[in-house]
């Protein structure tokens, strides 16, 4: 089926102590650490990791700055992975890991993906005249959350060139378009996911660099008390919590220290082969809405 998922995302870093603090607070649990470098995973087994100063081993960044210097895409078998690989002159390494460079410049890897057995567990019950499923049972805070997964990555590119960087993944990875955001950028999904995007290549901002990670929540109160909850330990919102037009998903964004941004997210469309790509001439709005409030503060 060729690829299933982002496997890993790694970004070099200035301060590793900061970055190691903020995605603590984010709820990634901390695999390993030591003086150079850090390793989260999320719930189903995908990796972040953060790398104090240059990495010699990847392509150079396109920014200055921290940022995000390779993606990694998961593949569910030895025999797609070799075929994607050479489809885009991927290079083995050591760690297993397929190289390869995109038009922009950005690492791209391929590995085997490593599914963990994670299990969902039950969504919050909620109460709607005519669709009542929580009798006599009060709602709590969902406490500390816990990011599921990475679903989707969002870089900016230059507007030269923008379809060549398209067709890196389409037509190399067999990524497939889901919405061309004609002034805007392309939205993409793999293969074995039905996420409405797992990828994003926004040229509006006409320069290299990453734009977000979002990852996905069990819901929508996950979504506001986990953004809380970087605002309490003093970190800085960047989106107001809101929900998008494209793809549909309840978001809130904070300001990384890694570069860009992170993005709590639930609520994502799912879409199948019949969803096609749909084409906008004009841009669709950012959001169907975000939060305003007349209250006064001090």
């Amino acid at each position: 089926m060729g690829v299933q998922r982002i496997e890993s995302v790694i970004y070099t870093v200035d301060d590793l102590a900061t970055n190691v603090r903020f995605f603590d607070d984010f709820g990634l649990a901390l695999e390993s650490q030591d003086e150079t470098t850090a390793v989260f995973r999320t719930r189903i087994g995908q990796t972040l990791v953060l790398h104090a100063g240059d990495r010699s081993d990847l392509p150079p960044a396109v920014e200055k700055g921290p940022t995000a210097r390779e993606i990694v895409w998961g593949v569910d078998t030895v025999e797609e992975l070799a075929r994607l690989a050479a489809r885009v002159g991927a290079s083995p390494g050591e760690d297993g890991v397929f190289r390869a460079v995109d038009r922009t410049g950005f690492g791209v890897g391929l590995t085997l993906a490593d599914i963990s057995d994670y299990v969902p567990s039950a969504p919050r019950k909620a109460n709607t005249s005519g669709a009542v499923t929580r009798v006599n049972e009060a709602l709590g805070p969902v406490g500390r959350v816990r990011p599921i997964r990475m679903c989707h990555v969002a870089l900016n590119i230059p507007k030269a060139g923008q379809e060549e960087a398209v067709a890196f993944y389409v037509d190399g990875l067999e990524f497939i378009p889901t919405d061309v955001v004609q002034p805007m950028g392309t939205f993409m999904r793999v293969e074995g996911d039905a996420d409405q995007h797992n990828f994003l290549l926004c040229h509006r901002p006409d320069k290299a660099g990453i734009n977000h990670v979002s990852y996905e929540v069990a819901g929508f109160d996950d979504v506001i008390e986990g953004g809380n909850h970087m605002i309490e330990k003093g970190w800085q919102e960047a989106r107001k919590l809101g929900r998008h037009t494209v793809g549909s998903n309840v978001f809130r964004f904070v300001h990384a220290p890694c570069g860009g941004r992170v993005e709590l997210a639930a609520d994502m469309d799912r879409i199948d082969d019949t969803y096609g790509t749909r084409v906008h001439e004009t841009a669709p709005p950012h959001h169907i809405w975000t939060l305003r409030s007349s209250r006064e503060t001090s």
